[in-house]
């Protein structure tokens, strides 16, 4: 027998988000001053109180194994941040705790996908979520939201799209890598569709608590019995509360899915870590005054790198309404030359920029948009003016 590799996994491409952050990382720790607007990851301390219920857990000795799919109590948690904020009810047997929302998403394709199911996922999309599909055997379709509608897709594309082969829709608000919210009337649309051909909705709602300029977060699964059937709710605490490493996500589903999909975790990774359900109860349970804090910064931060992109050459973006990344169009830049040859693509476009000038951004090619950049605004104020100063240098000199 050869002794190959799968060839399933040699297809996933890594994450061009973290390469680029890890480079951006080594590139300081060798003593060069870069700005980083990379990773998709607030740049603030996880609040005191979440700590301290960590650190109580340990004292107490809870360090062992929990139940496979979460502790009752964080589950219960959920259920009443579901029904208060999301006006959404689940039971703690439709709850999920998981190791991240990738994890969350992994496992529920696993749960609902067959070999050859398709998955309808918006473009622009978060670059994990076609990688998660093939590996469970699905078939990613890909269906462009068009800038002219703030890069959203509409309920005829997506209807346009389905086969009798669709097995599940993504659907990401607040988007990353856009920061564009679905509207309550858009959602209706798309949920009537969903009902009407029958198949599921992956609600990625991971930034719900970020957003700005009075925008509403509505989850799809609040519409009405038949679309909360066909739904599952993907959320975490990573963002929200400066929570990334602690790796904790949580989907709410029919009892059916959920069991399935506890079924699947107990054999892959057993429970998500004991102490960080600790945290993530008092995350969730707690005070929220810090999330707010945090989303009052990011905001200013948003504004001010909006500001600064728009009065740019060779550039556009739209007002991002979520989370905290600036979608950004280097069309008209990667028409123009850099050092006497066409800069042609935004990966080139980012090449120059780390290279030559410090500044990690994302090129949003894996994300499938190949004309277009991500920068994070989960940095200082101080470091984003540091990084669009020396972006703007080079863009002047195009």
């Amino acid at each position: 027998m050869s002794l190959r590799l799968s060839e399933k996994a040699m297809s996933v491409k890594p994450s061009s988000t973290l390469a680029i952050t890890a480079k951006a990382k080594e590139m300081k720790a060798n003593g060069v001053d870069v700005v980083g607007f990379g990773a998709g990851e607030p740049d603030f301390n996880t609040p005191d109180n979440i700590n301290e219920a960590a650190i109580d857990a340990i004292n107490e000795g809870f360090t062992k194994y929990t139940p496979a799919s979460g502790i009752v109590e964080l589950k219960k948690a959920v259920c009443e941040k579901f029904e208060k904020f999301n006006h959404i009810s689940y039971r703690p047997e439709q709850i999920v705790i998981s190791n991240g929302g990738k994890h969350c998403l992994t496992n529920i394709f696993e749960a609902i996908l067959n070999p050859g199911d398709e998955v309808i996922i918006p473009t622009p999309y978060w670059l994990s979520y076609p990688e998660i599909v093939k590996l469970s055997d699905g078939v990613p379709v890909f269906i462009r939201g068009e800038r002219e509608n703030g890069y959203k897709v509409t309920a005829e594309q997506i209807q346009a799209a389905i086969t009798p082969n669709t097995k599940a829709l993504i659907l990401n608000t607040p988007s990353n890598p856009t920061g564009m919210i679905y509207t309550r009337e858009e959602l209706e649309t798309i949920a009537k569709v969903v009902v009407e051909k029958d198949i599921y909705v992956v609600a990625d709602e991971m930034y719900e608590n970020l957003l700005y300029n009075g925008a509403e977060h509505v989850s799809i699964a609040s519409l009405g019995e038949e679309i909360y059937k066909r739904t599952i709710t993907c959320s975490g605490v990573a963002k929200g509360y400066a929570m990334t490493g602690w790796r904790i996500g949580y989907i709410g589903a029919s009892a059916e899915i959920a069991k399935v999909m506890g079924s699947i975790q107990s054999h892959q990774t057993s429970n998500p870590n004991s102490i960080a359900q600790k945290a993530a109860l008092e995350a969730i349970g707690g005070p929220q005054d810090t999330v707010e804090k945090m989303r009052l910064e990011f905001d200013e931060r948003r504004k001010y790198m909006y500001e600064r992109i728009c009065n740019m050459p060779h550039v556009s973006t739209l007002e991002p309404q979520g989370a905290f990344y600036m979608f950004v169009d280097v069309t008209e830049a990667c028409e123009k030359e850099y050092q006497g040859e066409k800069i042609e693509t935004a990966a080139r476009f980012a090449d120059i920029l780390i290279n030559d000038y410090s500044v990690a951004v994302i090129p949003c090619a894996d994300f499938g948009f190949p004309d277009h950049i991500r920068l994070s605004y989960a940095i200082s104020v101080e470091l984003i003016e540091k990084g669009l100063n020396r972006m703007e240098e080079l863009l002047k000199s195009l």
